[in-house]
């Protein structure tokens, strides 16, 4: 049910040049740099999938990616000045776009119930790994 509103919030990225994983992965990085094996990890893409997206947003000044310091094998991916930016010009419209989709038709006790469910799915899944 959830695919059919789709479209309406990818709208809200493309409009930026943004695919849904480019977005989520900028998202991710705004907690701080990451590991480009723990963003992958957390995204549950492969990592010939993420380095080519880090590699699309790096070209685009959003993301740097970077040696690890403690790991020289490993890279390590933050979003930069332009990144924080883009994600400041999105965040709105797709917050809208996700509000008017889910939650705007619901009561708040339905809201609750919502929120509660995709919680445990999105843990059973593995979805939830960050705070």
């Amino acid at each position: 049910m959830i695919l059919v509103g789709m479209p309406q919030v990818e709208r809200t990225f493309r409009a930026h040049g943004l695919v849904h994983i480019e977005y989520g992965f900028l998202c991710s990085l705004e907690h701080g740099p990451k590991r480009l094996s723990d963003l992958a990890a957390t995204s549950n893409v492969s990592i010939s999938r993420l380095s080519h997206r880090i590699s699309k947003l790096a070209e685009r000044g959003y993301v740097r990616v970077r040696p690890d310091e403690s790991d020289g094998r490993a890279s390590v991916a933050e979003l930069t000045g332009a990144g924080r930016t883009l994600i400041a010009e999105v965040a709105p419209a797709h917050s809208k776009a996700l509000r008017e989709i889910l939650f705007d038709h619901l009561s708040p006790a339905q809201t609750t119930a919502l929120a509660e469910a995709l919680q445990k799915v999105g843990t059973k899944l593995g979805a939830c790994l960050e705070p």
